[in-house]
């Protein structure tokens, strides 16, 4: 079924509730695993419609957020999906109770059982008020981002359709777009604040009801972190500050020894990796798109078959319009057992870039659609990160088709951006530590923190108030995951560094290195991400050796790349 056609209906808030709890009343009283499962699955079929329905308001509301009539349907989903929680929480307290608990492992596995434990600590009816103004306050600032109308050169341009002019090789043009995208952040800065403080202090709230000491292990649990720690995740930190940071600052003075620029580089000069320009995709959306189909045709028979259901039943949405919400993403329709693309197309080397990466989440899905329970289907956020950032590498296989004469810069500014993209990401975690464990913070301190965690983790960068949006700490704003996914983003890193495992495979042998791929991505999610690694015989990212290899195989290609002929 193309998207157009999938049918969109507002369901009975009561009706589901009613459902959902004669589910749950059967599951109890189930005499015997037969029945239990015959519940069980009927469960799924309530899940994966509940679901679609929400999932096609917010695609269809992130697509145009000027619709009214979504815009009012992703207010209802704001609403009622804390409110159906806590029904499925009473399902998922008869499922741990269920005595037929062995035979639905047996079965099924024991991580849903493991997932499920950790879900239950992430609810009480009590805070279902808060979960109503937090999906608000998301909605808002995504709605504010997408509003963005920023004046440049006698045009009018979205943040994203601004995004081309700011790493444009004329620096006065390039510094005038940084300088009109933080002006545009720095007219809105008072609300941004606000959302932002109101969401600190609303998740430390939710925390501490639930009887943790703040938010973080709240923010733990939602993200379901079933095989590391938040102490795990301060060794990785420590890690990419030890061996990724010099990695990454080594890549940034070359760069700007290629431009002709001080070290360190202005936030403006830092978005310019050649002197003759950034890598740029040859021709238009719809160039590209046929180019990933020649991709993955060429890839495997199951990519082909996948993308070109992604092309016929417009299962993509990658135009930068007017009134659409700024980024990428992948979701599914469970009811159709489809994934769908979301992205803003602005003619840079991020074009070519969705076409790998979101879609190899949408693959990942595909390759696991029919999996009972449909949260098998895809792994957790940093296992699912793996799919997409090693994608990207794959797709080296047709970068001429994508860039043309520009393949060579592209495939020197993607190995070099996903190292310097580590201790971002990394300072971005580092952040939301610090900013959910001291909520009082306020936004000037929260600023401040940032601005200390650049010289620590971004060193190349120039703090020069030339853009004070930047230099005055604020540049984190621009980040959506911060507001609206908290710590997600070190998922990012940990993938990352997973994905330059694939690149080196991928070097020495493209076949062997796609085997490995599929026997990560056929495990869908029904295994934890360290498991899911050591299934596929790749090594964990929290094994310092991990990271000090990749450093080094890494820069050793770097340093040997052939640069010639590009100035």
């Amino acid at each position: 079924m193309k998207f157009s056609e999938m049918p969109y209906k507002r369901l009975d808030p009561q009706a589901i509730k009613t459902e959902l709890a004669a589910l749950t009343e059967r599951l109890r009283n189930a005499k015997s695993y037969e029945e239990a499962r015959g519940v069980f699955l009927e469960k799924e079929e309530t899940k994966k419609r509940v679901e679609t329905m929400s999932t096609l308001a917010y695609v269809r509301h992130s697509i145009d957020t000027r619709d009214e009539f979504y815009d009012g349907e992703v207010t209802f989903w704001d609403e009622i999906c804390p409110e159906l929680e806590e029904y499925w929480q009473a399902w998922t307290d008869a499922l741990l109770e269920t005595p037929f608990r062995r035979d639905f492992e047996a079965e099924y596995g024991d991580l849903m059982f493991v997932n499920a434990e950790i879900n239950r600590k992430t609810f009480a009816p009590e805070i279902i008020p808060d979960m109503q103004k937090e999906n608000e306050l998301d909605t808002e600032y995504g709605k504010l981002i997408a509003s963005a109308q920023i004046p440049f050169e006698g045009g009018v341009y979205t943040l994203s359709q601004l995004t081309p002019f700011k790493d444009d090789p004329d620096d006065e043009r390039r510094l005038a777009a940084w300088k009109a995208e933080g002006k545009w952040y720095k007219d809105n800065q008072e609300r941004l604040d606000a959302i932002y403080d109101e969401l600190t202090h609303l998740r430390d709230t939710m925390g501490r009801k639930l009887g943790h000491d703040g938010y973080t292990q709240l923010g733990y649990y939602r993200m379901l972190r079933n095989c590391y720690t938040k102490e795990d995740v301060e060794q990785f930190r420590a890690a990419v500050r030890k061996y990724l940071v010099p990695v990454a600052d080594s890549i940034l003075r070359q760069q700007a020894k290629r431009l002709g620029k001080s070290y360190p580089l202005s936030f403006a000069d830092a978005a310019l990796m050649f002197r003759s320009g950034n890598p740029r995709p040859v021709g238009t959306a719809d160039d590209i798109l046929a180019q990933g189909r020649k991709f993955y045709d060429a890839l495997s028979p199951e990519t082909s078959e996948f993308f070109r259901t992604m092309l016929n039943d417009e299962l993509m949405d990658v135009l930068s319009t007017e009134g659409k919400e700024g980024g990428g993403y992948q979701t599914e329709f469970f009811l159709y057992q489809v994934p769908f693309i979301f992205a803003n197309f602005n003619g840079t080397q991020g074009d070519v870039e969705v076409v790998t990466h979101e879609a190899g989440h949408a693959f990942a899905y595909w390759m696991n659609r029919q999996r009972v329970p449909i949260e098998y289907s895809g792994p957790t956020m940093e296992a699912s990160e793996v799919h997409s950032m090693s994608m990207e590498f794959f797709g080296w296989q047709n970068a001429e088709g994508f860039f043309g004469p520009d393949a060579r810069k592209f495939k020197y500014s993607h190995l070099a951006a996903a190292i310097t993209f580590i201790p971002y990401g990394t300072m971005v975690d580092h952040f939301q530590h610090i900013v959910y464990e001291k909520p009082e913070l306020t936004p000037a301190q929260r600023h401040a923190e940032w601005k200390r965690l650049l010289g620590i983790y971004m060193p190349w960068m120039k703090l020069d108030g030339e853009i004070p949006f930047y230099s005055e700490g604020e540049g984190w704003q621009r980040q959506m995951h911060i507001y609206q996914s908290p710590f997600y983003y070190i998922d990012y890193c940990l993938a990352q560094t997973v994905s330059l495992e694939f690149w080196a495979m991928i070097q020495k042998d493209p076949a062997d290195a796609w085997k490995h791929y599929m026997a990560y991505t056929r495990q869908g999610g029904s295994r934890t991400f360290t498991d899911l690694l050591k299934n596929a015989g790749l090594v964990t990212p929290f094994d310092e050796e991990c990271l000090k290899g990749v450093c080094e195989t890494a820069t050793k290609w770097l340093e040997n790349f052939d640069l010639t002929g590009i100035e």
